[in-house]
């Protein structure tokens, strides 16, 4: 059976998770504690860098968000949740990487603001970062109701973790009708449905981002001491046989 070790906050393992379900494939969700269960022998065994997600399927290991996906859409293609054109594969990527490159960074930068090293002109850049990356989103959204056509690809599976969400995170769509009517389709979803954080998880959220530039040096020494303690393989490849190696982490 496929297993997901997530946390069930992060934005990076939340899209596996979605597609998963989407998929309708049985799995099984392995949470791991990131106040430092991550940097134990048997977890850095399957991902040396410590971090969520790590899909598993059977012999097979995969570290990676996007990675992840790309193995999920190969290996069970039914249903699709990638088109077939090359312009509306294009935009797929486009709204990935978009949403990881330039949306969350600005985003986080927002959520992290008040910290002693950030300046006016950093939280004024993260601010016209935000809307400009959701401007460009909007305008792809013209003439359908999802990013590549009628259908769900993932391209919303991996803006519908974000997006939605940044309401809660002080960001306003009002300016985005496009984005708020494809978010609110998303959230009738059962798969969004099912991942919904609750309240008390959104509060919990919101208040470890304003100490997350504390959390992050701590995490960096965290690894340097796992590292220097632990002999790091090599980074995993999809067809990597792991049933020897593979342990859930407590």
């Amino acid at each position: 059976m496929l297993k997901l070790c997530y946390t069930r906050p992060s934005i990076y393992a939340r899209p596996v998770w979605l597609a998963l379900l989407e998929k309708q494939l049985p799995f099984e969700l392995i949470p791991v504690d990131l106040g430092g269960a991550q940097f134990e022998p048997d977890f850095l065994a399957l991902n040396p860098f410590g971090h969520v997600p790590v899909l598993v399927d059977g012999s097979v290991r995969v570290i990676e968000c996007l990675a992840s996906l790309d193995y999920l859409e190969a290996r069970y293609p039914e249903p699709s949740l990638l088109p077939t054109t090359p312009q509306a594969i294009a935009t797929v990527r486009m709204v990935q990487e978009v949403t990881f490159n330039e949306l969350l960074p600005a985003v986080v930068q927002l959520l992290t603001q008040g910290h002693q090293a950030q300046t006016h002109r950093d939280i004024e850049y993260a601010h016209t970062r935000t809307h400009h990356t959701l401007a460009f989103l909007e305008n792809l959204l013209h003439g359908s109701t999802y990013f590549a056509g009628e259908h769900i690809t993932l391209a919303e599976i991996v803006a519908g973790t974000v997006i939605p969400r940044l309401p809660a995170w002080g960001v306003d769509l009002t300016a985005y009708p496009r984005l708020r009517r494809w978010a609110a389709a998303l959230a009738w979803r059962p798969a969004w449905r099912q991942i919904e954080l609750t309240p008390a998880e959104q509060r919990l959220f919101r208040r470890q981002m304003r100490v997350a530039p504390q959390l992050w040096e701590q995490r960096r020494r965290q690894r340097i001491t796992a590292w220097q303690q632990t002999q790091i393989p090599s980074v995993p490849r999809a067809a990597t046989p792991l049933a020897s190696t593979f342990k859930d982490p407590a």
